[in-house]
């Protein structure tokens, strides 16, 4: 069975115009680009900031529990709930988490990790 990851990066912004500037190259020229999925971040600073330890284990908590709404993933993380939804947001907003919604008596939403494995890489 593959292990399924997300690609987590840190690379700065002339880093990324200069591969995007290498790509339309190569398509100008017909050749075929390979296409890069990940998460990039400009800096570690900005990479802290966005997957604190909170963050990455509520992603680890989702995985292994698979909590059927953002009440239950709050009352296993001991967390308020209003918090929670906020993290949950920003996850989802970057790509980390994704979101089921169920119609049942009411509205359900369900946090989602696809992945088993974060893959950080940082250029020295």
């Amino acid at each position: 069975m593959r292990v399924k990851k997300v690609k987590i990066g840190i690379k700065s912004f002339e880093d990324f115009l200069e591969g995007a500037k290498d790509a339309m190259k190569r398509l100008e020229r017909g050749e075929k680009v390979k296409k890069q999925r990940g998460i990039y971040f400009e800096n570690l600073k900005a990479f802290r900031r966005a997957l604190t330890e909170k963050r990455l284990e509520m992603l680890h908590v989702i995985k292994e529990k698979h909590p059927k709404s953002i009440y239950e993933l709050a009352k296993l993380l001991n967390r308020n709930t209003k918090n929670v939804s906020q993290d949950i947001e920003y996850l989802r907003e970057i790509g980390l988490v994704e979101l089921k919604r169920t119609e049942e008596k009411r509205e359900r939403i369900i946090p989602f990790v696809g992945y088993e494995l974060i893959d950080l890489q940082i250029a020295v």
